[in-house]
């Protein structure tokens, strides 16, 4: 018996936002001051470093929570399981249901709550709870499933990662273009046909780093509305990402008892496509290894960063022969990784 994915879902919103439809904001510094650059360089260069060309925004009418229930019902149906027979739903998100042209989050109650009636499961032993940890909560609801089922309070898990960043963006921060909206699912159950978790890591470092990522004012110094929007320390998430994740993923796959050998394909969040390359090369070169041409799936150019989303999103995907190029078959080892606010770290490695 193990513990292991039986199925995956995603949603991936209609609302195409390609980089050109940026070319008439208006982007300022920190201090309000205009760049230099006309936005086409601006765009270029943002291109340029994180490989997004476009990304996806939510339906008007949908909220987080209705993306996270489409992603649901998608893993419940891939999985083949009763949805009554599920012991834990385990929301991963961020901001919570922020409605169309409003800029109050809703938790109100629990997402997770939301997503157990849209789904209409009456059994009230269905434990529905929400996570915040950043854009790794994703994987570290899935360790908190895994950890579940090992103790023997549940047998199936439900675990999404879903979220609306479109909505929390300030218009005039050139970091605005990275954000996206979307939704991942996979059901974690005991399976005796394979498959399984083979060992996590997680950290959490909040002293020097607590607040690289934030909630800010908008940069136009003019708008005296009082309204906060996700904002970013991107230099300094970027030396800390490079230097902290390797060092999880290479301490997380120690723990596995695999050879960096047997590691199929990679699946880290899609925070930034230069971040990412320089995040797993640097774990090759703790392992003493080179990086192999083709291990790291990339859905980040056209689907951009949606946080808690983008690495069930991109399993899900890949999973299901939907991503060109890409294939995992049973019995592939690979490895799972994020990094995102608090600062938060997490790898694991996982025999498919």
């Amino acid at each position: 018996m193990s513990i292991a994915i039986t199925g995956t879902g995603s949603y991936i919103p209609s609302l195409t936002i390609t980089n050109t439809d940026f070319n008439d904001h208006q982007f300022l510094n920190l201090d309000g001051t205009a760049f230099n650059h006309d936005n086409k360089v601006i765009i270029e260069k943002f291109k340029a470093i994180t490989g997004i060309e476009e990304r996806r925004y939510a339906e008007k009418e949908l909220t987080t929570s209705n993306l996270a229930y489409f992603a649901a019902e998608k893993a419940i149906k891939n999985a083949q399981i009763d949805k009554e027979t599920l012991d834990y739903i385990i929301v991963a998100h961020n901001f919570g249901d922020i409605t169309y042209g409003q800029n109050q989050g809703d938790t109100l109650p629990s997402l997770a709550t939301r997503v157990k009636h849209q789904l209409q499961i009456k059994n009230p032993k269905c434990v529905a709870y929400d996570l915040l940890f950043g854009c790794p909560g994703w994987l570290e609801g899935m360790i908190q499933a895994n950890a579940f089922i090992k103790s023997g309070i549940a047998k199936k898990c439900l675990v999404i990662g879903a979220e609306t960043l479109s909505r929390v963006i300030d218009d005039y921060d050139r970091d605005s273009m990275i954000y996206s909206d979307g939704a991942g699912a996979a059901i974690v159950e005991e399976t005796e046909d394979g498959g399984e978790i083979l060992s996590h890591e997680s950290a959490t470092f909040a002293t020097d780093e607590a607040n690289y990522l934030f909630f800010g004012g908008t940069y136009n110094k003019s708008d005296k509305n009082s309204t906060n929007y996700i904002k970013m320390h991107g230099r300094k998430i970027y030396e800390f990402a490079v230097t902290q994740v390797p060092k999880a993923m290479a301490e997380c796959l120690e723990k596995s008892n695999v050879p960096i050998d047997d590691v199929k394909k990679i699946f880290i969040h899609q925070a930034n496509e230069k971040m990412d390359e320089a995040i797993v090369k640097r774990f090759f070169k703790l392992c003493n290894k080179e990086m192999p041409e083709g291990i790291m799936p990339m859905s980040i150019s056209k689907l951009g960063n949606s946080s808690v989303a983008t690495i069930p999103t991109l399993f899900d995907l890949v999973r299901n022969g939907k991503l060109e190029n890409q294939e995992v078959k049973k019995g592939d080892v690979v490895i799972f990784a994020s990094v995102g606010a608090g600062m938060n770290v997490n790898a694991m490695v996982y025999r498919i």
